[in-house]
């Protein structure tokens, strides 16, 4: 699958070269630490030694419109069967951290510590994290990615409030498997994304919208598992494990459409308020939703005529059991939007009906696909998490820009997203002093991307999934960062 060289020329490896610069962050302020990641969603073997059916099997097991070309992650890069292959070409870029994600139903097929399990599903991951350590490169872990045991999906999954002693149970679980080794632990991987997607849209598995409500649901059950896991991680594994807890959310930036216009700049600041505070607030500041949320879906609930507002409440306990329940800020970031006001005044239910605009990028901007280049909106997301939440260290667990060509491996537009992000987020760190510490810059394996599966992608190995052994073939970076790193972000005179 891949050489010790990944079948790179002198050549090649000079340019690759660059991507180890990224590891050589300036070290402006001691909080700052020499950080390049990449992100493992890849691991296939859906059905290997026994592991039990997640939801995504469920979904794309059933084809249909909803999934890019009938293609399931049955197979996806191998990495369940050729991880020794893939630590090749990790070890050949310099990777300094390399973000995994655990799959539940692997681990519990059932979802629960009930089901003997077995310990060749403990070993996979045992020897992941062993291998990255001896190579001096740290693993950070996500338990959850999405794919959530069919087994507890079929008991309500996330718009039941058993779920979350049930995510508790499996986060202890991981915890005392691996966390002697893991320092770094993400509980939940962009839940905000996931609670819309998943619960009121449908888009995402299980596939049954509930406008306007089913989202609500889902998230304040994520926000108290993400809470329960973290009080556990806290009164049974720090003192001996000594790590780090938080969550993942989504967040791109958004501007008002008209900045003279206060309907828009209202609309923006509740844009803003719903995606990213709707679970920021509550795990870092008090406990409990922000304000400019609790009013608008009270308001248009009473409209809409239900007798109490569509957001669960907290209970006092609640509040104080969330509060404070991370220890860094993991934010996730691709592009930007801007935002208008658009009045709901036909009671439509829905969460960006209950926001009331309407989303969308300027069309002047250069994008593939949904990512727009707006390197600006990194600087703007960084520094309003800094002024709003207490200056906390922040994380970068998701960024990049996506190969608009498959058949090509000329990825000079994607570079330059990065040389032009590179300049904002040191923007950001000199001249904000925002306490960034990390960033994942890509993906490194062609994976399968939830809405298009194999066909578009983040990559920066290309797995060839139609030939024989999934050969790889390495994109063209043309263009090298490194000297925009050791000049901290500036441009040539």
């Amino acid at each position: 699958m891949c050489d010790p060289d990944c079948g790179w020329s002198d050549e090649r490896k000079i340019q690759l070269s660059a991507l180890t610069g990224l590891a050589q962050w300036i070290e402006h302020r001691s909080v700052t630490e020499g950080s390049q990641f990449c992100m493992l969603e890849v691991q296939g073997g859906w059905d290997a030694d026994g592991k039990g059916p997640s939801v995504w099997d469920t979904f794309t097991h059933q084809g249909g419109e909803r999934v890019f070309k009938n293609q399931t992650g049955d197979v996806a890069c191998g990495s369940y069967t050729l991880w020794e292959e893939d630590l090749k070409c990790i070890k050949q870029l310099g990777l300094t951290h390399y973000r995994f994600s655990l799959s539940w139903s692997r681990l519990l097929p059932d979802g629960t510590t009930v089901f003997l399990f077995q310990m060749s599903r403990i070993d996979y991951y045992n020897k992941m994290i062993d291998d990255l350590l001896a190579n001096r490169i740290t693993p950070i872990v996500t338990l959850y990615h999405f794919d959530l045991p069919q087994a507890l999906e079929d008991q309500g999954g996330w718009l039941s409030d058993t779920i979350i002693e049930s995510f508790d149970e499996y986060a202890r679980f991981c915890f005392k498997m691996f966390g002697d080794r893991v320092k770094q632990w993400i509980t939940i991987n962009e839940p905000n994304l996931f609670a819309l997607l998943a619960y009121d849209l449908g888009a995402f598995p299980p596939g049954v919208p509930h406008l306007g409500t089913g989202g609500y649901q889902a998230a304040h059950n994520l926000i108290k598992a993400h809470a329960r896991a973290w009080h556990s991680y806290d009164s049974l594994f720090r003192k001996e494990q000594k790590g780090m807890v938080s969550l993942a959310l989504f967040c791109g930036w958004v501007e008002p459409a008209d900045p003279n216009s206060v309907s828009d700049q209202e609309a923006a600041k509740r844009a803003l308020a719903f995606h990213l505070d709707f679970f920021a607030k509550p795990i870092f500041i008090d406990g409990d939703y922000p304000e400019v949320v609790k009013s608008q879906i009270a308001s248009m609930s009473k409209r809409q005529g239900y007798p109490s507002s569509r957001l669960p409440e907290f209970t006092e306990e609640e509040k104080r059991m969330i509060k404070g329940t991370a220890d860094f800020f993991a934010v996730q970031y691709y592009s930007s939007r801007l935002v208008r006001y658009r009045e709901n005044d036909k009671g439509e239910r829905g969460v960006l009906q209950d926001v009331e605009m309407d989303i969308f990028p300027d069309p002047a901007w250069i994008h593939v696909d949904w990512v727009y280049v707006v390197p600006w909106g990194i600087r703007k997301l960084l520094k309003y998490i800094k002024d709003t939440y207490n200056n906390p260290v922040i994380y970068i667990t998701e960024n990049g820009f996506p190969q608009g060509d498959l058949t090509s491996l000329d990825d000079t537009q994607r570079w330059e997203y990065f040389r032009q992000t590179f300049q904002e987020l040191f923007k950001d760190i000199l001249l904000d002093k925002a306490m960034v510490v990390g960033r994942v810059v890509l993906l490194l394996f062609r994976n399968v991307n939830w809405f298009s599966h194999y066909g578009k992608n983040f990559f920066i190995l290309n797995v060839h999934f139609t030939l024989p052994g999934c050969p790889m073939q390495p994109a063209a970076a043309i263009f090298t960062v490194k000297s925009v790193i050791q000049k901290n972000g500036k441009e040539d005179s």
